[in-house]
């Protein structure tokens, strides 16, 4: 029993080193599949990827139940109306008066793609965060975005309005495409799919082709290897083209 798992271990080993050995052999091709495919992840993303621009304006919301300073009362208050604000900036109401007040050439559906709102966690701010193509029209949407969200929003609920906190930034440079990213990711997935190539093939090559591959498949013990030189192939067949030429002389004179 332990003698079999023992030739079991053996030959997982011996499996092992053999597809180390193929790949080191073929790591030339693994090299300049990534390279290739590094390269092609670097053109794509500098002249077929268009690139974008963000912009994020910020809101305060906040409840006020008496005049004076801010209670926990208020707090609490503007925690929940936080969650809800979150849900209405995108509401179709708000995005359509900003289409209809910059003129834009765009769905309820295309404007809402490119907002984000974020919450960050025990906060009463939200980001409303802007991605286009242009960044002049990223600003101009996020901006548009802040002003009608509190103004509409306040008047649907009845509620006081938001206070906007920070108006959308010009960006100056594009958040996506990311260049260097791609180009890392498309090295590693050349060589990844070399190597499983390389080992595709390896595995399924099922030829014989040394005397350690007899006595492995076939359990049989090789009593000699008979050489064959490189030499004495070309002559049998250089004497096997002459044969057949002269063949082929004695054919035409009869």
């Amino acid at each position: 029993m332990d003698t079999n798992v023992n030739n079991t271990n053996d030959e997982i080993e011996i499996d092992l080193r053999q597809i180390f050995f193929v790949l080191l052999d073929k790591i030339w091709i693994i090299i300049l599949s990534g390279i290739g495919c590094a390269l092609l992840g670097l053109m794509i993303s500098k002249f077929f990827l268009v690139p974008e621009y963000e912009s994020t304006t910020q809101l305060y919301v906040i409840n006020r139940q008496t005049e004076g300073k801010v209670s926990s009362a208020d707090l609490s208050a503007g925690s929940q109306l936080t969650k809800d604000y979150k849900e209405l900036v995108i509401s179709r109401p708000v995005t359509e008066q900003v289409i209809s007040d910059l003129n834009l050439d765009m769905t309820h559906g295309q404007l809402e793609d490119k907002i984000t709102v974020e919450n960050p966690q025990d906060s009463r701010i939200l980001k409303i965060i802007v991605r286009d193509t242009d960044p002049y029209r990223a600003k101009s949407i996020a901006d548009a975005m802040a002003t009608v969200s509190v103004d509409t929003i306040a008047t649907v609920m009845e509620t006081e309005k938001a206070n906007i906190i920070e108006q959308g930034d010009l960006p100056m440079s594009p958040v996506s495409p990311n260049v260097f990213k791609n180009t890392v990711i498309g090295g590693a997935v050349g060589a990844f799919l070399a190597i499983l190539i390389i080992l595709a093939v390896f595995l399924l090559d099922d030829t014989i082709k040394s005397e350690d591959d007899v006595e492995k498949h076939l359990g049989l013990s090789v009593l000699s290897v008979i050489p064959i030189q490189e030499d004495e192939k070309k002559k049998k067949g250089s004497r096997k083209k002459s044969a057949s030429g002269n063949a082929s002389k004695t054919a035409r004179r009869g």
